[in-house]
């Protein structure tokens, strides 16, 4: 709902008409008395009175795996049509679409035009823009090469914090050993290797560790406050069989979830619902939870869990509670990994549902923190191929039939009937005659949009995603940026050391 402060508007306008007059033109009332007239000069008169601070106690990173601006749009469609009172779901904000800084920011990895998650993850943590595939090294290594990669790793934004005496965290529902979360904390030329049981004979020889272990054996000063996430299997030995009925696929027998609570003062490790809910964040320093064997599942599916899983928001809001005991402040990254999947896999549903979620956690973030000492920024590390297409009437489901102006069913040339979803590419592509999907219920949470190439999986997109921030230092925020410019922002904001600005 829009609240619009009468006083500003009729300030605004009363100075705007006596320029016009001036001019020999005035703005009629049907156009000044118009809540779209209204609401967009209050936008602009608030731009008018923002003042920027510079240096942020607290930084809290959300990150959208796969979370372009189509998915933005669709998303907050999406939410709104579930919102009574919303006139049609497009005029629906995200809870960080209404941040005061935004900018466009370009994700090419050195080596691809259209970037994977590694890459991207690294430029944002790093500062280097580095090669499809590799974790926090620099371009200069082979993947999956270990002695390449020796000499060559690079700093993360955790490591600089920690190094200053801030609590540091990693979220994400995708298990916590994949691409995105992992580069935080770890380098390796190979996102692949998770547990110790994936790295080749090279890797073991020239002593490159997984990313599991990676993770658990830090040294404390260097160790992460809180890590959660997916992945479970990656942490206990293969002949150990976790509270879900799942094997580990650790080959050394070494259980990283007992390192986790032996190495580390006032430390815990959670894998359920139950456990997680009894976390007593006053007297836990250190958390480790890992909630699935592997990927969380998706906020669709969340419910139907076998050991039940917190949803990104109950996470995002118990990290903040641990990390922010600490007076020097903390650094947070969260991703809602499973945007992502449901993209390569032509299920808009699941993936919009996500998006959804994470909108819910940064408003937790929001009401759970200082605005005055916390930045907060929302972005993606790459888009997908993934369009909202037709010209379906205002208000029409987002994941429904197009239906036009008038109300009738459009049709393609085939005389068939089409989604305001699809994809470029991807399992819902059919080979010869397109489906009739005129008795198919689009709106089912497992249906598979319709995609122009057949693929196994649909891939990522090469576009620009956006960047959202609020808070102490968002004011960088601005323009086209690298994506490794996210990095120096955040330094800069905090102060973390190593460059001068």
């Amino acid at each position: 709902m829009i609240v619009i402060n009468m006083k500003i508007v009729a300030a605004l306008v009363s100075c705007s008409l006596v320029t016009i007059t001036a001019n020999a033109a005035v703005l009629p009332t049907n156009q000044t008395d118009s809540e779209w007239f209204k609401s967009s000069a209050l936008k602009v008169t608030e731009k008018t009175q923002q003042v920027n601070k510079e240096k942020a106690k607290n930084v809290i990173l959300f990150v959208g795996d796969g979370m372009g601006i189509s998915t933005l749009t669709a998303a907050r469609i999406f939410q709104g049509q579930q919102i009574e009172g919303n006139m049609g779901g497009e005029e629906n904000f995200l809870s960080f679409e209404q941040f005061p800084h935004t900018a466009l920011v370009k994700t090419y990895n050195t080596n691809q035009q259209t970037p994977d998650s590694a890459g991207t993850m690294t430029a944002m943590v790093t500062g280097v823009k580095s090669k499809a595939g590799v974790l926090s090294v620099s371009d200069t290594s082979l993947r999956a090469n270990c002695l390449s990669s020796k000499g060559n790793e690079l700093t993360t934004l955790v490591d600089l914090a920690n190094a200053k005496g801030l609590s540091t965290g990693v979220v994400s529902t995708a298990r916590i050993t994949h691409a995105t979360p992992a580069a935080a904390y770890s380098s390796t030329p190979e996102r692949g290797w998770e547990a110790d049981s994936n790295l080749p004979a090279e890797a073991i020889t020239n002593e490159c560790k997984d990313i599991a272990y990676q993770l658990v054996m830090r040294d404390e000063d260097n160790a992460l406050t809180v890590a959660l996430g997916g992945g479970r299997r990656n942490f206990i030995p293969d002949t150990i069989t976790d509270g879900e009925d799942k094997k580990g696929r650790r080959s050394d027998g070494v259980d990283l979830t007992k390192s986790w609570t032996d190495n580390l003062s006032n430390a815990a490790y959670v894998w359920d619902k139950t456990g997680f809910d009894a976390i007593d964040t006053a007297s836990t320093e250190h958390l480790l939870g890992l909630f699935n064997s592997s990927h969380m599942e998706y906020e669709a599916d969340r419910m139907d869990d076998t050991a039940g899983e917190p949803s990104l928001t109950e996470m995002t809001t118990k990290s903040i509670d641990i990390l922010k005991k600490n007076d020097q402040g903390y650094l947070l990254i969260v991703e809602s990994g499973r945007i992502d999947h449901g993209h390569h896999a032509g299920n808009a549903h699941r993936a919009l549902m996500d998006a959804v979620e994470l909108s819910n956690a940064v408003q937790a973030a929001i009401d759970s923190t200082d605005p005055e000492e916390t930045l907060i920024m929302v972005t993606a590390d790459h888009s997908h191929v993934f369009t909202i297409a037709g010209y379906p009437k205002r208000g029409n489901p987002i994941l429904g039939l197009v239906h036009n102006v008038n109300g009738n069913v459009a049709t393609a040339k085939d005389g068939k009937p089409y989604t305001t979803l699809g994809y470029t590419n991807g399992p819902g592509a059919v080979v010869g005659l397109r489906d009739d999907l005129s008795s198919v219920d689009t709106q089912e949470k497992s249906f598979k949009q319709q995609a122009l190439i057949p693929m196994g999986s649909e891939t990522h997109a090469g576009e620009d995603i956006s960047l959202h921030a609020t808070g102490p230092g968002s004011h960088l925020v601005q323009g086209v940026i690298e994506q490794n410019v996210i990095f120096h922002i955040i330094n800069q904001a905090q102060s973390l050391g190593g460059t001068k600005y």
